[in-house]
């Protein structure tokens, strides 16, 4: 059902393991939409941006939430991630540094996304 709608969900991650429930959300919305055939843009923002380097998404932890890995890796292969430009160059990530399929762009690309014709844009 949620295919059909072929609408393009964008979804932003601020917080990483500051504040591990408003994190996982985000987790969770996009890839219970990627799975369910939605396309799904997952922008990693402020504190979340750490998850774009390899292994640190493991050492993320949140009783009865599913594991980061398995949800970035969901993401990639069913959506695509991005990590913002900003937020990377405030903690010196470069993309060689980035898990691969992870993307560096920055709010130009951000606004295009949620200026698409039926784009829905969730923020946590």
């Amino acid at each position: 059902m949620l295919a059909a709608m072929a609408r393009l969900l964008v979804v932003k991650a601020t917080a990483g393991a500051d504040a591990p429930e408003r994190c996982n959300q985000a987790f969770n919305v996009a890839t219970t939409a990627a799975t369910a055939g939605v396309d799904v843009s997952f922008w990693l923002t402020g504190e979340s941006t750490w998850f774009a380097l390899p292994g640190r998404a493991a050492e993320f932890q949140l009783p009865h939430a599913a594991p980061l890995p398995d949800l970035i890796e969901v993401l990639l292969e069913a959506g695509r991630i991005t990590a913002c430009t900003q937020c990377a160059a405030r903690r010196d990530i470069g993309p060689g540094d980035v898990i691969p399929g992870i993307r560096i762009a920055g709010a130009a690309v951000f606004v295009e996304e949620i200026m698409t014709e039926g784009a829905q844009a969730l923020v946590y």
